[in-house]
């Protein structure tokens, strides 16, 4: 069977590409080397301590998040630790819930693994049903929905799973990658690109960009179960 003209062509592209992109990579890493070697030894010296006093700084900076509760997803037990909680720290995630709502065990499973590897953002969880004032304040209709909070104001918000590919099985990445949207946490994926549309590429399931993320001012009008 003869080979396909077509698909040589773009094998041969394809190859060229790959071939085009190791050799600057190799060049960048060239330059790199020949940099360090014309160092002579108090500027290594020099780069290392820099490197040294960056390093005990963010070790300094996770110890200060870690001693705010970060590092770990965790129940607040009312309105007024949630107050204190996005009073001292940066970036809160806050997942209101309800007992009786299947969906919101999801997202404490979820938010469990997010918490540990972001620990740059606090992550907690309040039961709508003893926090009226806030859920009146805050406009919360739909169960379960999270609030994001930046610098002490509410950022933006994730209700229901609209915004994680309108399933229950979405990944913990889909979730990582949302909060990333929002920039509520260190996100070094694509944020152009969500893991769901890398899972599935047919069916219901389709490509969301930034402009597509729910915002608070489009209001559902009942709890969702």
């Amino acid at each position: 069977m003869a080979s396909n003209p077509s698909v040589a062509m773009l094998s041969k592209v394809i190859e060229q590409q790959m071939l085009q992109t190791t050799e600057m990579v190799e060049q960048q890493l060239d330059t790199e080397i020949e940099k360090y070697e014309k160092m002579g030894g108090e500027e290594l010296e020099q780069l290392r301590e820099r490197r040294l006093e960056s390093m005990k700084k963010a070790q300094l900076q996770k110890q200060e998040w870690l001693s705010k509760g970060h590092g770990e997803y965790r129940e607040i037990p009312s309105e007024k630790d949630f107050f204190q909680d996005v009073k001292e720290s940066k970036n809160v995630v806050c997942h209101f819930y309800r007992d009786t709502t299947m969906r919101c065990q999801i997202v404490d499973k979820h938010l469990t693994i997010l918490a540990k590897k972001h620990v740059e953002t606090k992550f907690i969880k309040l039961n709508a049903e003893k926090a009226p004032f806030l859920s009146e304040k805050l406009r919360i209709k739909i169960i379960p929905t999270m609030v994001l909070v930046k610098d002490g104001k509410a950022k933006d918000y994730i209700v229901g799973f609209d915004d994680l590919g309108s399933t229950d099985n979405f990944t913990t990445e889909t979730l990582e990658w949302r909060l990333g949207c929002a920039d509520i946490i260190n996100y070094s994926g694509n944020l152009m690109e969500p893991p769901f549309q890398m899972q599935k590429k047919s069916g219901s399931i389709t490509k969301m960009d930034k402009r597509t993320i729910r915002r608070k001012n489009n209001d559902s009008d009942s709890d969702d179960d």
